[in-house]
């Protein structure tokens, strides 16, 4: 028995709550296409982000540490992952599209340089004068524009729900701007949820890389509220902490961070009286969100974070080398254009030479920028 797409839009129907958004209430996609036998629309959407090239690419981009400073880090790739895995079970518990909240996630990160947050800073101060460089910004291009994978269209042809959760991605570290896609309302709860997965996934499992490089200490996070909370909840006592105690902490703080999220947001759904997607996306808040204890804690954690890990000695010496290696490549691609390969060159009479060279350069992985810096600059490199 084949199970078709209309079966599965069905059980949306007839599963989802109310304000889960349908995808056959889709707005479609911008270039008109016949639909799947056995696929939602945001099934596909999902399918199409994963075979992107954009994609692969995020196993060698930085989260926090940089590729060769051990492969049991976190990577951009292993961090979209686990935003996808936290988004998916807060959408079932919630009633939301779980197939649109996998593909906003999976596709939130595309748009990332080379050398995470260090590199996007560098290349948006290269593009001062050209617009800048937002990674949320150039996620869309890549899929609107950049991947070339079908005969008919450029990009890949997402439909507008999962265009519009990608340009609706908000968290402290990201802004949106939703000039082109109903900029008057909120992201569906669909957005919404990527927003606090991705806010969720990079806190927590920051935490446990710090703590497994050293960074981070049990000494720098005693009394601190969600490290004491987790602690009590898994009966933990301060001795030597282990890879295990690490994993059931950082498993245990997750797990608690995510029933308080569904708890505290579904008290605000009902609080609204919301009976449709836009009946939510009409609001003058997000109803997503922790209770406001969590909130406190998750505050407390992050400044945390901020103050012992991103702004660590190691990790600041190496955010500045990778703003010097991207500065580097911008301005030699910029300074002799005939360095860059033939499809990237190609564009330059489109967008213009500084916007290809910047193309060109987020779309490499840290590996790459690397060895494409030591052939620019290292005389016994082979070019």
């Amino acid at each position: 028995m084949i199970v078709a797409r209309q079966r599965l839009e069905e059980n949306e129907a007839r599963t989802l709550a109310p304000y889960g958004f349908k995808s056959r209430d889709s707005k479609g996609r911008a270039y008109p296409e016949d639909e799947h036998p056995y696929r939602t629309a945001f099934q596909r959407d999902r399918d199409r982000i994963i075979h992107t090239t954009a994609f692969r690419r995020l196993e060698y981009k930085t989260q926090v540490f940089v590729n060769y400073e051990g492969d049991y880090y976190r990577t951009r790739l292993t961090h979209t992952l686990e935003v996808a895995q936290i988004g998916r079970t807060i959408a079932r518990a919630l009633g939301a599209n779980e197939d649109l909240v996998e593909a906003i996630c999976l596709a939130h990160d595309l748009g990332h340089p080379p050398f995470g947050h260090a590199g996007e800073v560098a290349l948006d101060k290269l593009m001062a004068g050209d617009n800048g460089f937002d990674h949320n910004k150039q996620s869309l291009r890549i899929i609107t524009k950049l991947e070339r994978r079908y005969p008919d269209f450029p990009g890949l042809n997402l439909t507008w729900e999962t265009r519009e959760g990608m340009v609706k991605h908000e968290t402290e570290y990201d802004t949106a701007d939703a000039s082109d896609y109903d900029e008057h309302l909120r992201g569906p709860l669909e957005a919404q949820v990527c927003n606090v997965a991705d806010e969720l996934a990079y806190t927590a499992h920051d935490l446990d890389d710090g703590l497994r490089s050293g960074l981070i200490t049990t000494n720098i996070l005693d009394g601190s509220g969600l490290w004491e909370h987790t602690k009590a909840a898994i009966g933990w006592k301060d001795s030597a902490l282990d890879d295990l105690t690490r994993h059931r902490l950082i498993r245990r703080l997750i797990g608690l961070e995510v029933t308080d999220l569904v708890n505290a947001t579904s008290a605000r759904i009902d609080a609204s009286s919301a009976q449709s997607a836009l009946d939510l996306q009409k609001l003058d808040h997000n109803v997503i969100g922790w209770s406001p204890e969590f909130a406190a804690m998750n505050r407390e954690l992050k400044t945390i974070l901020f103050e012992n890990m991103y702004r660590h000695y190691r990790v600041v010496r190496m955010q500045t080398k990778a703003e010097r290696f991207l500065s580097d490549l911008f301005s030699a691609y910029v300074s002799e254009p005939a360095q860059l390969p033939p499809s990237a060159r190609q564009r330059i009479d489109e967008v213009g030479l500084h916007r290809a060279v910047c193309d060109y350069v987020a779309g490499m992985t840290d590996r790459f920028a690397l060895d494409e810096h030591a052939k620019l600059f290292d005389p016994h490199e082979r070019p």
